[in-house]
């Protein structure tokens, strides 16, 4: 007899196992460089340690906000938040398992409702519809740090919900580099469908910030 799968424990896992920047994480400055089609940009980025990020010394503000939104979404990505305080109040389903041994899992509360799937302990796909947009987040692969995992390529689909017509499709591929106890974002590349459009972030001379003394 099968030993029926608690979605709970199971999504708890892979959520705990996921590499996160922990509560001394001080923050840290960078240079940036942005290249996209012919053209080159580069500046100054900071995270603050309360996750504040600051972009500086790019005229361009529409690249200037791409940046941002960049970091932000990394932020979001190493943020360490409880469990309980996350999804303590949230309901749990388990679906089907796939040909790669991945296994649906439902999770539904008042303001989300996601579907994701989970091979071992990692999230390797998270699926959620807004208005009348899907979005599918695929991960290809993940980086193991040897304190958890962190997507490091993966896919953002859009399709249209009515027609199932993909709209746009977004390929990612990251670099992390271990700076001082922390493993930090160096590189991507991001790659659109239909545009076919590349644009590539380094990020070189970070410097972790010092935090305050109490």
């Amino acid at each position: 007899m099968t030993t029926p799968i608690n979605a709970r424990e199971l999504f708890q896992t892979a959520y705990a196992s996921r590499y996160t920047w922990d509560e001394n994480f001080p923050g840290y400055t960078a240079n940036v460089e942005l290249k996209q089609d012919n053209a080159i940009y580069t500046g100054n980025a900071r995270i603050n340690h309360d996750l504040v990020v600051e972009v500086t010394g790019i005229a361009d503000k529409q690249v200037q906000e791409g940046i941002i939104t960049q970091l932000t979404d990394l932020t979001i990505t190493c943020q360490r938040v409880n469990f309980e305080q996350a999804h303590g109040k949230h309901e749990f389903v388990c679906g089907e398992e796939d040909s790669t041994g991945a296994i649906e899992v439902f999770v539904k509360g008042n303001s989300i409702d996601l579907q994701y799937k989970i091979r071992g302990k990692e999230i390797c796909q998270i699926s959620r519809t807004i208005g009348d947009t899907s979005a599918v987040f695929v991960y290809h692969t993940n980086f193991d740090t040897g304190a958890g995992y962190i997507r490091d390529r993966y896919e953002a689909i859009f399709r249209n919900v009515q027609t199932q017509e993909i709209s746009e499709s977004i390929n990612f591929q990251d670099t992390y580099t271990k700076v001082g106890n922390y493993y930090l974002l160096t590189h991507q590349v991001v790659q659109e469908s239909p545009m076919t459009g590349t644009t590539e972030f380094t990020y070189s001379n970070i410097q972790l910030l010092e935090l305050a003394k109490v």
